[in-house]
């Protein structure tokens, strides 16, 4: 065992995954998944023979199939794991410090068990869900057991929370973990010419671009494109909200070319937002997961959040970004998209070490911040006039310190640039009253949630109001 090293695996493993998404030939794509699945055989063997792969565990490098993670999911998730790898999760009491939510909620499910909660120090709890379990899984029937109780499913979700349950899932061979994962193509693009770069890609060109292929996929198909989603962002100890309550009857595979495919879904009514409409996209290169996207929008404006695995940052991420704003604006018809000051590297250092705002700022993106634009300005002059030189830590912290916007041509407008959705909500809260009209309050619980935001898109009224209330 003295040979293995994890962080040689870790490189080696992001190497051919990449090439795996960026083949240069059949024969490559081919020779890499092979290598994939030997490297997990080989980490499965080690793992049986006890060598500890827990450094392989970390957040920056999960998922590698032959090895395993521990984490707390939400009750969506958690429900999903113990649905579709039932064998592979399990509860992590090694890993459980704090028993006493679990003291709280298992009374309601076991009522005799409140002769030993109410009374008796130190409840052997997992006992009493192993009785009750039986033969069955213990997630399952504690699953279970909470939505027999609980039959609403937001209180299922509240009351599963509130426990903060560690669960282990051990990935073996499985199709879940980052190495394996696939979805089907008919046939891989192959990058026999260098790459795009970001200085070859034109967001103000979308306007002009010929529409995306859109598909609307069975709701059968919908359930499994939603269950991979779910996966690929567990085994990366990530949950997105439109992927663990995505609605399976309302999915679309929108080819966005290049052997690049993106899945858009919404939420059903029960798990939408009260104001913002909700929609999420996740983003597979060649049958390979990339990333995601989640886009919440008032009126024309979204609200954009975008991740593309680190792995593939040294693909075609721009011009991957920019189809997912062609997507945007043809299915949804938003125009201005907004950057959130985490994502810019605002108390994010992984969004400062990556330069993100410059990212964003050279596809076209501007501060909506005077001040933050002139800083801007002063900044680009300096690199200009020095070749090679970088942003310093500092300076990106005083760039990021504001949001981003970027809206396409003939749409420019600066009537968002100081609307703050969280000064809106305290207002509210405060007691200032704002109200879905009529029409807008019909939309908001129909089938697709598109519907809803056209027609908020066509109420100027509301979109003053909007304003108004949340402009700081």
């Amino acid at each position: 065992m003295s040979d293995f090293d994890p962080a040689q695996v870790a490189r080696r493993h992001e190497e051919l995954l990449f090439r795996r998404a960026y083949p240069r030939s059949e024969e490559e794509a081919l020779e890499a998944d092979r290598q994939l699945l030997s490297e997990a055989e080989r980490l499965r063997a080690l793992g049986a023979a006890g060598q500890d792969l827990t450094p392989l565990e970390e957040a920056e490098i999960s998922g590698i199939a032959g090895t395993g993670l521990t984490a707390v999911f939400s009750y969506g998730v958690a429900r999903h794991l113990a649905r579709c790898h039932p064998d592979a999760v399990r509860i992590a009491w090694e890993a459980y410090e704090d028993e006493a939510p679990l003291g709280r909620l298992l009374p309601f499910l076991l009522p005799l068990s409140d002769e030993d909660a109410q009374v008796e120090p130190h409840v052997p709890y997992q006992e009493w869900i192993r009785a009750a379990a039986g033969s069955r899984p213990e997630l399952d029937w504690l699953l279970r057991a909470i939505a027999r109780r609980f039959p609403a499913e937001r209180e299922q979700a509240v009351r599963f929370d509130s426990l903060q349950l560690p669960l282990r899932f051990e990935l073996g061979l499985s199709s879940a973990s980052r190495s394996l994962m696939r979805l089907p193509c008919k046939q891989l693009f192959l990058h026999t010419e260098p790459l795009i770069a970001r200085r070859d890609v034109a967001l103000d060109q979308i306007p002009s671009l010929p529409p995306l292929p859109v598909r609307r996929l069975s709701r059968h198909c919908g359930q499994t494109v939603l269950a991979l989603a779910r996966d690929t962002s567990a085994v990366r100890y990530r949950e997105l909200h439109g992927f663990t309550w995505g609605d399976p009857a309302h999915v679309y595979s929108i080819d966005a070319g290049r052997g690049l495919r993106f899945f858009l879904s919404g939420v059903p009514a029960a798990w939408r937002l009260p104001l913002r409409a909700y929609h999420a996209l996740s983003l597979w290169k060649n049958g390979v997961p990339v990333g995601y996207f989640e886009g919440l929008s008032l009126c024309e404006r979204m609200d954009a959040g975008f991740n593309l695995y680190y792995t593939f940052r040294a693909g075609e991420t721009a011009w991957l970004y920019a189809r997912i704003l062609q997507a945007m604006r043809q299915l949804l018809g938003v125009t201005c998209f907004c950057v959130d000051p985490y994502q810019l590297g605002h108390e994010n250092d992984e969004g400062l070490a990556s330069g993100a705002f410059w990212f964003y700022r050279r596809l076209g993106f501007r501060s909506a911040s005077p001040e933050v634009r002139e800083l801007t300005a002063r900044e680009e002059r300096r690199l200009a006039r020095n070749p090679g030189a970088r942003s310093s830590p500092a300076t990106l912290k005083r760039l990021a310190r504001e949001p981003m916007l970027y809206s396409f041509p003939g749409a420019e407008t600066s009537d968002w640039d100081r609307f703050r959705l969280r000064t809106l909500g305290l207002r509210v809260a405060a007691g200032r009253r704002l109200e879905l009209p009529p029409k807008l309050a019909a939309a908001k619980s129909v089938p697709e949630e598109a519907h809803y935001l056209k027609a908020m898109q066509q109420d100027p009224a509301f979109r003053r109001r909007l304003l108004a209330a949340g402009t700081i």
